[in-house]
């Protein structure tokens, strides 16, 4: 039964992982990065630059996941 649970929480780990890399590379460096294709639009409509805030909501979430299993399959191998 632990083998299952543990396979979950790496599998978590993984896609947490994946997208924390994915969501900061999108952010808007310097250069307006990837995210000002996206915001430019929106922008546009509203001007209020709500995908970066989402965009930085998302990766804090997936982050804190990260983290946190990070710290579960420390403790459980």
């Amino acid at each position: 039964m632990g083998s299952i649970l543990m396979n979950i929480v790496f599998s978590i780990h993984m896609i947490a992982s994946i997208g924390v890399i994915l969501l900061i590379l999108l952010h808007a460096g310097r250069g307006g990065g990837v995210s000002g294709l996206f915001s430019g639009m929106v922008e546009t409509f509203d001007g209020a630059g709500i995908v970066e805030k989402n965009l930085d909501r998302l990766t804090i979430i997936l982050g804190v996941v990260f983290a946190v299993t990070t710290i579960v399959l420390f403790i459980f191998l």
